[in-house]
């Protein structure tokens, strides 16, 4: 018999076998064991413990608190024949990704088009420009299999609650992501076995007869009464389809551009945010968030936000023992993100912190203005240096409205290098001075994240789209046939909602298809 424990909680001071300790509790013997759900409970720097819930299996019948029938659940979706042209997709990143797997496993053989390399490739180009500053436009940090959150964290935090994020975590694990992600309170992958992921998955989908067109930028679309035709760099004839999946990223400016003036696609303005990375020490961090059990707990994750003048000041994309990533798909400019390999055992912790910013901050009446006020801040960045550098700042010389000359405890860890400067060269006045009442709250919230020498690193700018491509009750465009999907067309923010838009669009077009015939 399968029963399911909610709220087990074993103390990080007297960690043992979970068989053994459950046992103990509820005097029981366990076949076997199954970790449901764990986090850490750091509220009592005197008392950290780990929570759980588990699934156990036992020959005895018990009853105790928080115990119940265990019955596993169901997260597989159903798969629906599909007769007709294979769709196409467009950016192989989270949200084409699981769109194409589900449609691969259909039997639709989805024709997907990425502007960017495969992994190993992107690799090398990546690597090319932190080393010798030669950005490669259409393969980068951004750019190319996998997508954006390739070169990130690998996170999977969400606060989106939806069944199907438990398909998307077991996709990963089986195509071989640690198995940890499937419990853990703070999921994540890390960029170095994500890159191995990525892979695994696309051989799927070649497997099951999906086709990948790698250095293929997307061009146009053309509506006829028999369907679409799908025009791109790097397919000599137009392709047919009858559905035209478009995830091509938060940073795909140039496509944006293209489906708002040439193909007239209906889209709007939305908020996004703009900000630093702040870099501190990782013991430090530890420290500060598990005291003296510092040393016993996975490198300390934190997420902060505060509300003032109306707008959200809040940490993003956390990377706990990371690094601080040059993130730049265009030439001069500065685009800075977080990166953190599975281990997690880099010197330094970062993580944004981001000021919201409204459409009645940047409007001048033309949908795209908020691309534009992004670009603005990015090339503003690039110039104090002109040489890839990153405008940086000490924590109290930022607080106190001064430059710091030199770094001190922390190293900043920006590939290439930093200057230090006044950051209201780079941002609006009034994200500066958010930032640094945000700062002084965070502080408040989590005593010990104001460091003199923490490191405040511009310019984070991509955390989101600026603009959402408008889809109806069909999840369409103006244009029949186009289902906009994830991060690049506002509808998600992150690896897991980027994938579980894509899968259920996918899921939704493939049983609307199913039906029609």
């Amino acid at each position: 018999m399968w029963y399911q424990i909610d709220r087990f909680k074993v103390s990080v001071g007297n960690m043992g076998s979970l068989n053994h300790l459950v046992e103990q509790k509820f005097g029981i013997s366990v076949r076997q064991l199954k970790i449901l759900h764990r986090a850490i409970d750091a509220r009592d720097k005197r008392d950290i413990f780990y929570v759980y819930r588990l699934a156990v299996e036992t020959t005895n019948r018990f009853k105790g608190k928080g115990v119940t029938l265990y019955l596993k659940p169901s997260v597989e979706p159903k798969y629906v024949r599909w007769e007709g042209e294979s769709p196409v997709i467009v950016g192989f990143g989270p949200a084409g990704m699981f769109a194409a797997l589900y449609l691969a496993r259909c039997g639709a053989k989805p024709i997907v088009l990425e502007r960017g390399k495969p992994i190993e490739e992107r690799v090398e180009d990546v690597n090319c420009f932190l080393k010798e500053k030669r950005l490669n436009p259409n393969s980068n940090v951004l750019f190319g299999e996998g997508g954006a959150g390739t070169f990130s964290d690998g996170k999977l935090v969400s606060n989106v609650k939806d069944p199907l994020i438990r398909f998307i975590f077991q996709e990963f694990y089986k195509h071989g992501a640690k198995e940890d992600i499937l419990y853990d309170a703070m999921p994540h992958i890390g960029t170095d076995v994500l890159r191995e992921v990525v892979v695994q998955i696309r051989k799927e989908i070649e497997s099951l007869g999906g086709v990948f067109h790698f250095n293929t930028l997307f061009k146009n679309a053309v509506k006829k009464e028999d369907g679409l035709y799908i025009e791109s760099t790097g397919t000599e004839e137009p392709i047919f389809t009858k559905h035209l999946l478009l995830g091509i990223g938060h940073s795909a400016r140039d496509t944006i551009r293209h489906l708002y003036e040439n193909m007239h696609i209906h889209m709007e303005q939305k908020a996004f945010s703009i900000g630093v990375r702040v870099e501190h020490s990782a013991n430090w961090i530890n420290k500060v968030q598990y005291g003296e059990y510092a040393d016993l707990l996975p490198t300390a994750y934190y997420k902060l936000a505060c509300h003032h003048n109306d707008r959200g000041i809040y940490t993003f994309c956390m990377c706990p023992g990371g690094v601080v990533m040059a993130s730049q798909s265009e030439p001069n400019s500065i685009v800075t993100n977080g990166m953190s390999n599975s281990k997690r055992d880099a010197c330094n912790s970062n993580s944004a912190v981001l000021v919201e910013i409204k459409p009645s901050d940047y409007d001048r009446g033309n949908v795209l203005d908020g691309i534009e006020f992004q670009q603005k801040y990015e090339r503003l960045a690039y110039q104090i240096a002109e040489n890839y550098q990153a405008p940086a700042n000490l924590m109290y010389e930022f607080l106190h409205d001064r430059v710091a000359e030199e770094a001190r405890s922390v190293k900043p860890s920006y590939p290439h290098g930093v200057c230090f400067c006044d950051l209201k060269r780079c941002l609006p006045d009034f994200v500066v001075e958010e930032l640094r009442y945000g700062i002084g709250d965070f502080d408040r919230r989590m005593k010990g994240f104001y460091h003199p020498d923490a490191v405040v690193i511009g310019v984070e700018t991509r955390s989101s789209c600026p603009v959402r491509i408008l889809r109806n009750e069909n999840l369409q465009t103006n244009i029949e046939g186009i289902y906009p999907i994830g991060e690049g067309a506002g509808y998600a923010g992150g690896i897991t909602s980027s994938a579980l838009d894509g899968l259920k669009t996918a899921i939704f077009i493939a049983n609307r298809q199913n039906i029609r015939k």
